[in-house]
């Protein structure tokens, strides 16, 4: 697996980036508690993948973790740890990734017309109850 990790002094794992070239088949980079589970398909051709439907399972997420996707220009992402001091700044760019987990973050747009995808875990309880800002 290729990603670059961000941890804090603790070792907590924060952060982490999703490259934009990953090895051929099905890469997986999240690890099975995330909230969020990332993974990258690299596939030729004719690859089928078997239709399926996905189960109710119970699930209890405590927390909003996020996965960016920079479509287009470049973004400039601050990770803090939980006492909101910086622990890495990490440039990405076109069809690259970075999934935020604990701590804080922030973004700076780096170049114009920068476009990203976010996805985050649900449901969304509105700003006042799910951040604050630092």
């Amino acid at each position: 697996m290729n990603r670059t990790e961000i941890r804090d002094a603790a070792g907590v794992l924060l952060a982490y980036t999703i490259p934009a070239e990953p090895p051929p088949g099905l890469t997986p980079y999240s690890a099975d508690g995330d909230f969020i589970q990332a993974l990258h398909w690299r596939y030729d051709a004719g690859k089928r993948l078997q239709a399926h439907e996905h189960l109710c399972v119970p699930r209890q997420a405590d927390r909003t973790q996020e996965v960016i996707v920079v479509l287009r220009g470049r973004v400039r992402t601050t990770v803090f740890d939980a006492a909101h001091t910086l622990v890495a700044t990490v440039e990405i760019g076109p069809g690259e990734a970075m999934a935020l987990l604990s701590g804080g973050h922030g973004y700076e747009i780096l170049e114009n017309d920068t476009r990203v995808l976010e996805l985050k875990n649900g449901p969304y309880p509105g700003a006042e109850k799910d951040r604050i800002r630092f």
